[in-house]
C-alpha cells in the first residue's frame, strides 16, 4: 500500500524536473549574470498515517532574520562539514524538528531551486520510518504541522497570487491548507512536486 501511495512522488523524483526560482511568475524581472549563490538543502518529509501519506512542513519563528513567520520545510544552508546536501537536510531536520536521519529513507531529490535571498536550495524527499514526535527548535520553528500529501500534490489547489515589494508587483504561487498561508519558495518547490507527479508519463 505505501508503495502505492507515494508512485506520484516517485514518479515526480525520476523526471527531476528543472531549476526554479522565486523569479518564475516575474518574467521582468534581470538576473545578473554571475551572482553568488549560497547552497542550502531542505527536507521533504513525508509518512504514513495510516494508508494516507501526509507531509511534514514547519511554521517558521517570526524572530528569524530570513523568511519569518512563513510556512517552511526543515532546512537550512550547507556546512562545511556535511558530506552533501542530504546531510545538510538531514542535520537540519534533526536540529529543527528532532528527526533522526536513522528513521529517514532518502527518496531522492529534484533539482535546485533559487531564492530571493540568494540561495540555491535542492529538494531531498524522504520517507520516515517508525513512529516519529516531532520536538520543535525554540528560536527557530513555532509549530510544526502535517498537510495530506494528495493535497499538496493537486494542482488544482495553488493559486498564484501577488504582492509590491520594493515597489514592484511580484506573482507567486500558494497552497492555503485550513490555517496554514503555504506560499513563496514552499509553495514553488510543491508546485513542481505536483506538476512531475501528474503530467508526465513514465
Amino acid at each position: 500500500m505505501t508503495a502505492d501511495v507515494l508512485q506520484p512522488i516517485l514518479k515526480a523524483i525520476r523526471h527531476g524536473g528543472n531549476l526554479s526560482s522565486d523569479y518564475d511568475l516575474n518574467p521582468d524581472v534581470k538576473l545578473p549574470a554571475g551572482r553568488k549563490l549560497r547552497p542550502a538543502a531542505v527536507l521533504v518529509p513525508i509518512y504514513m498515517d495510516g494508508s494516507k501519506a501526509q507531509l511534514i512542513l514547519t511554521k517558521r519563528s517570526s524572530a528569524l532574520k530570513h523568511h519569518p513567520g512563513q510556512i517552511a520545510f526543515p532546512g537550512g544552508k550547507q556546512d562545511p562539514d556535511d558530506a552533501d546536501l542530504i546531510a545538510t537536510a538531514l542535520r537540519e531536520s534533526w536540529e529543527e524538528i528532532g528527526l533522526s536521519q536513522d528513521t529517514v529513507e532518502v527518496l531522492g531529490s529534484l533539482q535546485p531551486h533559487e531564492t530571493v535571498t540568494s540561495f540555491t536550495v535542492t529538494p531531498i524527499v524522504g520517507l520516515i520510518k517508525g513512529d516519529f514526535t516531532p520536538v520543535a527548535e525554540p528560536g527557530e520553528v513555532d509549530e510544526v504541522f502535517s498537510v495530506p500529501l494528495n493535497h499538496a500534490l493537486n494542482p488544482d489547489n495553488f493559486i498564484v497570487e501577488g504582492r509590491y515589494w520594493q515597489g514592484t508587483l511580484r506573482r507567486y504561487y500558494t497552497v492555503p491548507y485550513g490555517p496554514y498561508y503555504i506560499w513563496g519558495a514552499t509553495a514553488r518547490m510543491l508546485r513542481t512536486l505536483a506538476e512531475l507527479a501528474v503530467n508526465h508519463e513514465d
